[in-house]
């Protein structure tokens, strides 16, 4: 199973845009990909989230998206999975997350699956998100950038992952048009002396292009991201 777990340092980094990109990469290098949204909060009937990485990978909506495959849980209210289930009287059901993975996996497909907020969110009384990636055995793309105080929530985040032996094959920097050019410059070289020093220095750190949804770079221009994908050839 080629599966890896998107996740980013905190809520509104751009981990559901950077899903669609990796998805638009994939598409562009002729590979078999798909993408599954963790848990969806703040939505009814459908997935926000889904439907972004559709419009950015350019394949419309697909048959798995149709019949909630790829967003096995939503909740409406937009919070943390485990407050949003209890406002609904609901729990977290994670063999219907992890039943989808293994089913949109079998015909040999890479799939992204796309967390909701950091790694240490709550999903109920006993597990955080970061047991479920680590249960799983999905490898981790971790999505940061150069905004203020991403830093710190990007070295603890990786913390967590390394402490737990949790693959982490790539860290996705977005070049955030807000960050200050010079923190932007630096913090990517904080992290590698980071996975350096914890003895990860081989963990790729890979840039993301900050563009609208009527610029996307076509397929025959997309950036190389095949570094993350080294485990899926």
């Amino acid at each position: 199973m080629h599966a890896f777990f998107v996740s980013g340092i905190d809520t509104g980094i751009g981990k559901t845009y950077v899903t669609g990109i990796l998805l638009r990469y994939l598409r562009a290098i002729g590979r078999s990909a798909i993408s599954l949204k963790f848990v969806q909060t703040g939505n009814e009937t459908f997935s926000e989230d889904i439907d972004l990485h559709r419009k950015i990978a350019g394949t419309g909506l697909l048959p798995e998206d149709l019949d909630h495959t790829t967003a096995p849980q939503i909740f409406r209210f937009p919070s943390s999975p485990k407050l949003a289930a209890e406002r609904e009287h609901r729990t977290i059901d994670l063999s219907a997350i992890l039943s989808s993975v293994e089913k949109l996996s079998a015909s040999g497909r890479i799939v992204l699956v796309e967390g909701a907020g950091g790694l240490m969110v709550p999903l109920d009384e006993g597990h955080y998100i970061i047991d479920v990636v680590r249960q799983a055995g999905w490898k981790l793309l971790l999505v940061t950038s150069g905004r203020l105080g991403s830093l710190n929530h990007t070295l603890l985040s990786l913390e967590a992952a390394f402490s737990r032996k949790i693959p982490v094959a790539a860290i996705l920097y977005v070049k955030d048009p807000s960050a200050d050019p010079l923190i932007d410059r630096d913090s990517p070289c904080e992290i590698r002396r980071f996975c350096a020093v914890r003895g990860h220095a081989g963990i790729p750190v890979l840039p993301v292009p900050w563009v609208s949804l009527d610029a996307l770079p076509p397929l025959s221009e997309m950036p190389d991201f095949s570094p993350a994908f080294s485990s899926a050839r």
